[in-house]
Parts: structure tokens; sequence; C-alpha cells
């Protein structure tokens, strides 16, 4: 009898562990899913004491499962009260206060757009350069595939999207889990370039791994009590793979408001493991707060800033973000876009706010504009013939004027053209077949200027680079002079030797000045 019942609970213990192997809940009184498992276990445990009672130990066997009982009756009253401190009837404000909005000035803090490096890469259209890729190169096809995932990162002040391979399926993975993932991919965002990036030392940790090598459960079994959020890889400066998993914390009861406090860095080729605090995490890595996070947090601030009641009647100051986002690369960080908008307000934004997503410092931009929705079917209908859809906007500055840039697309999923919409006046709208020509398009919707009451200048500059743009029909040449903050632009017609006209060489010309580009008016 004693031996039945001891094997009886071996083999609980032995469920118990192979749940906790399946599911990985963190063993954490703060995370709800621990309690599920919790709960779980005793159940088992229960059923099988259960099956004695009625034979000669009965007696024993009913005090246990009284014991285990009053355990899960502890654990509801755990959860409820906890669920009640939580409650955001009752802490609408600390909702509020996860994130702070500082206004911010547009013009200063983001800079002027280069037209060449206008990043053009959806997820979408990264997926499509890597798989396109990927199947350059037979034998990898045949045992892996690419992630979807595709993360937007910074590499050496560059935005990129990068994701790894992933093996095909179980069976591939027995084959090559000894030699591990041998590449990465990366696809320039700028300049749409599609890379298999071999590593010297290939990746053993990821999250198509099994087992012990699986990047979750490496995790979990690493620190057993961290709430994770998502997990994603970046690349460091010198092209080394690393898995980030933000470390979460509820800052509201006992599980509300998560927030994050810090990373956990695995080396995908070592399973090497470091932490940070949120303050001390390395530049290098992009993502501290992932973009749910970050819009539940959005969310809050909005809601319940003036308090829960208000967020339900009278909704004065209410707020809430646009249903979608994107992310811009600004200097070394990723920052996350998304506009906000009155919650009574309708295809309307009041303004839009930038999050660094590697600090948190969030800015508050206050600026009437058309809701990003409205701008993509604005864009879309400029070229309704066609019938291309707009992707989602990015957010950026040209002549110092909040610009929301789109690709737009044909049924297919290929980018056939650009479009820039300025965000104070979703009506105009400017298209090209380049990024060059649609700029030039749209700069002239802002600096417009009447030649024949301007200054003409006289001068003679150092050509650092040209671009020929074909505008309406007409060939305009682009170009950047040095030690000049502003862009000359020379329709064909004034000189043919314009065509002739490369880096380096040094031309005279008559010029007028206009807000944000300089008009060629004749060779000399």
């Amino acid at each position: 009898m004693i031996k039945r019942r001891i094997i009886l609970n071996l083999l609980v213990l032995i469920i118990s562990f192979l749940l906790f192997y399946a599911f990985l809940p963190a063993l954490n009184f703060k995370n709800i899913g621990f309690y599920f498992y919790i709960f779980i276990v005793i159940i088992l445990f229960i059923i099988a004491n259960s099956i004695f009672t009625g034979m000669n130990d009965g007696e024993s066997n009913y005090k246990i499962s009284k014991y285990l009982s009053k355990i899960i009756l502890i654990l509801v009253l755990i959860i409820i009260s906890g669920g009640i401190s939580s409650f955001v009837l009752f802490r609408a404000k600390d909702y509020s206060k996860i994130i702070s909005l500082k206004e911010g000035d547009f013009s200063k803090d983001v800079e002027r757009v280069d037209f060449d490096k206008i990043p053009s890469v959806d997820r979408d259209t990264a997926r499509r350069l890597g798989l396109r890729k990927m199947g350059e190169v037979g034998d990898l096809v045949s045992q892996y595939d690419i992630d979807d995932t595709y993360s937007q990162v910074n590499i050496k002040g560059k935005p990129v999207r990068v994701s790894s391979l992933k093996y095909a399926n179980i069976f591939k993975w027995f084959k090559n889990f000894k030699q591990g993932i041998p590449y990465y991919i990366s696809v320039d965002m700028v300049s749409q370039k599609a890379e298999l990036n071999k590593l010297s030392k290939p990746m053993k940790y990821s999250l198509s791994d099994k087992f012990s090598r699986n990047i979750y459960r490496h995790l979990r079994f690493t620190h057993p009590t961290y709430i994770y959020d998502e997990v994603n890889l970046e690349i460091d400066d010198q092209g080394k793979p690393f898995w980030v998993a933000p470390v979460l914390k509820p800052k509201v009861g006992l599980f509300g408001g998560f927030d994050s406090i810090g990373v956990v860095i695995v080396d995908a080729s070592t399973g090497e493991v470091s932490d940070y605090s949120a303050d001390e995490v390395p530049e290098w890595i992009d993502r501290v707060y992932s973009a749910d996070l970050i819009i539940d947090q959005l969310n809050y601030n909005g809601k319940y800033k003036n308090g829960y009641i208000n967020s339900k009647l009278n909704q004065v100051g209410v707020t809430v973000p646009t249903e979608g986002y994107n992310y811009l690369s600004l200097g070394k960080d990723i920052y996350l876009y998304t506009g906000i908008t009155s919650v009574t307000a309708d295809q309307s934004n009041i303004g839009f706010v930038l999050v660094n997503m590697r600090t948190k410092d969030t800015k508050f931009y206050p600026l009437s504009s058309a809701e990003e929705f409205s701008v993509m079917e604005s864009a879309s209908g400029t070229v309704q013939e066609k019938n291309y859809n707009a992707t989602f906007p990015i957010l950026i500055n040209i002549n110092d004027r909040a610009t929301y840039f789109m690709s737009l697309k044909d049924n297919a999923g290929l980018t056939k053209m650009y479009a820039l919409v300025d965000a104070e006046s979703y009506q105009k709208v400017a298209v090209g077949n380049t990024i060059p020509e649609a700029v030039s398009r749209y700069s002239k919707f802002n600096n417009q200027i009447d030649i024949r009451n301007s200054e003409t200048v006289k001068e003679e500059i150092i050509i650092s680079d040209i671009k020929p743009v074909v505008i309406d029909g007409t060939t305009n040449f682009i170009i950047k002079a040095e030690d000049k903050e502003k862009l000359y632009i020379a329709p064909v017609n004034i000189s043919r030797d314009l065509v002739f006209l490369k880096t380096g060489d040094s031309i005279k010309v008559k010029s007028v000045e206009g807000r944000d580009e300089i008009n060629i008016l004749s060779l000399e």
C-alpha cells in the first residue's frame, strides 16, 4: 500500500515537472500564471490521494486532501486581494503615471531627413526580400526556414531588420542541432539589400531549438522567478547575435501595470547569460520595452490621468493612441511612433508621441493632423487607378515639417511607388516612382517662391553629390554642395552640361534661394 502511494505521488511529481517544462510559468507570486500552475499540481495530488480513500488509510488521505484544499483557498484569497489591489477603478492615477510624457519640439528633436536615407522596408517587404535571398542557397532551404519576426534594430547607426533562421521541422532539428544555425538574415531598410550573414560561431540557442536549448526554456531555468516579455533577436556592432529578454514587474498592486525593470541578454552561440537593470543597458541594445507594453501604458496615461470616473463619463481630456504604430531610427536608438487622438474624435489626431524603446523617454508633439489610416487612404486615392495599397506611415522631418512617408504596393505586395503626406494637411500628397522624386514634388508644397521678385545670386559651388530625378515628365538634378545645408535644384533644360556633372566638379551658377532649397536658374 505504501509502495503504491509512493509510486503514485512520484508520478504526480513527474507530471508536474513536465507541465512546468512545457508551459514554463514564472515561479513568482506576482505572476497570475504561477497560481494556475499550483492549482493544477494540487488538484493532481488530491486526485492521487483520493484513489486511496475508503482503504485502511482513508482517514489519512482525507486529511491530506483537506490540507491541500486549504492551500487552494489561501491562493484564491491571494488572487482576489491581489486583483482588488490592482483594480483600475481604485488605482487609475497610479496606472496613468507608469509612463510620463514631456512636450517636445519636432524640428529640434527629429533631424531633417536625408532623402537617400529614408527607411522604406516594412516587415512584409523584409520577408519577401529575405525569402528571395534564402532561395539563392539551395542547401539551406531544405534544412531551415526564416523566422517571420524581422525585428527593426540599429546596427552601426543604420536601421536594419534582422531575423534568425529556424529549423524547418523537428526532424531537421535532430539532423542539424549539433552544428546549430549558421546564418541570420538582415535587410537594410534604406538600400533594401538583403544579406545572409554567416556566423563564425553558429547559434545554438534559438526560438526553434528544442529542449534545454529553446531560448524561452533556457531563460526560465536560468531565472525561474523572472517574468519575461517578448524575446527579440538583436545584433551588436560586431555582427554577433544575442537574444534580449525584457524583465517585467507589476507597478500597481500585485498584478497590475507591468513595466520593464531590465533585460536578460543571452549569447545566441554559447548560451551565456547577462543581466542588466533598465538604467544600465548597453547602448547597442535597442529594445528594453516592447511595443505592446508601451501602447498599454499610453492607453493608461491617456484614459486615467483625470481619474477612472472621468474616463467613463465626462471624458474630459481623455486620449488614446491610434490603432497602428511604427518605428523611427534616430541616432543610435529606435523610437516607437504613434498618433494620439481624443477618445471622441473622428479621423484626426491631436498630436503624436515618440518613445525611446531603450530608455522609455517619451515626448508628445501637439500637432493637429490627420489620423494615419485616413492618410493611407489619401495616398492610395492619389493613384486610385492603380489599386495600390499604402503601408502604415512613418513620421519624418522634411523642411522642418512633420511628414508621413509610406510605400505604395500592388496586390502582389511589391513596392511600386512612394508617397509623402503633410501631417497637418493630408490633402497635400506627393507621389513618385522613386523616393527622391516624391521628395522633390513634396518640397514644392512648402517651398514655393516667386522667382521674379526674388534676388538672384551668382556663386561657385563644389558638387558633393548629384542625382537626376524625373518630376512631372521633366528631368531635374538634385545637387548637394560642399559647405551648404540646402539642396540645389536644376532643371535639365537650363543646360545640357548638367548630364555630365559629377561629384567633385566645381561649377558657377546663377540661383535664387527659397526657404529650404535653392533653385538654379542657369550655369555660368
